[in-house]
């Protein structure tokens, strides 16, 4: 199942700067493998905002509230979350 994310983080000011770092280093490394793995299929930063857009791959609600709950920056966090589904009018067979 295809879903749509918006992430929107919200890093409190009065965190200490090596445990910013260790979160920000970890939730990279977290996020890349789940992009190697084909899970989260697409990534985009929104200009001007601490927030992405993310397409994630999952087999149902269950593995994208794991999936989404596992982020190291997950209790810093709004998330917004759509399913989706193909369009009827859609070209693309590879976007399903």
């Amino acid at each position: 199942m295809l879903f749509h994310v918006r992430m929107d983080v919200k890093i409190p000011h009065d965190l200490p700067a090596d445990e910013v770092a260790e979160i920000l280093t970890a939730e990279k490394a977290y996020s890349q493998d789940l992009q190697r793995q084909g899970k989260w299929r697409h990534i985009w930063r929104i200009a001007g905002q601490y927030s992405n857009i993310s397409i994630l791959d999952v087999a149902d609600n269950a593995e994208l509230h794991s999936l989404l709950s596992g982020l190291p920056l997950f209790k810093f966090m709004h998330i917004e979350v759509a399913a989706l589904l193909r369009h009827p009018s859609a070209i693309r067979e590879d976007d399903s």
